[in-house]
């Protein structure tokens, strides 16, 4: 896998964390028969800090990693 690959699959898996996230909270309140913004942000934070932690780390990563891969590419085109 060439080195954007890489970078694309970071930010794939920081889509996912984020999605399960949401997902997961989504989930823990099914049982609520009226929403709105307070509870749901409330069911956020019920499912804990991992997901967006990784989430955030996974991003950073893969920008960070295109970015580095269109460096290397420039370099190699001198």
């Amino acid at each position: 896998m060439n080195r954007r690959g890489i970078g694309a699959v970071f930010c794939l898996m920081a889509a996912m964390f984020f999605c399960t996230w949401n997902l997961s909270a989504a989930v823990f309140m099914s049982s609520i028969t009226s929403w709105d913004m307070g509870l749901f942000a409330a069911g956020l934070e019920y499912t804990g800090i991992f997901l967006p932690v990784m989430g955030i780390l996974s991003l950073v990563i893969g920008i960070g990693w295109l970015i580095f891969a269109e460096m290397i590419e420039q370099k190699e085109k001198k």
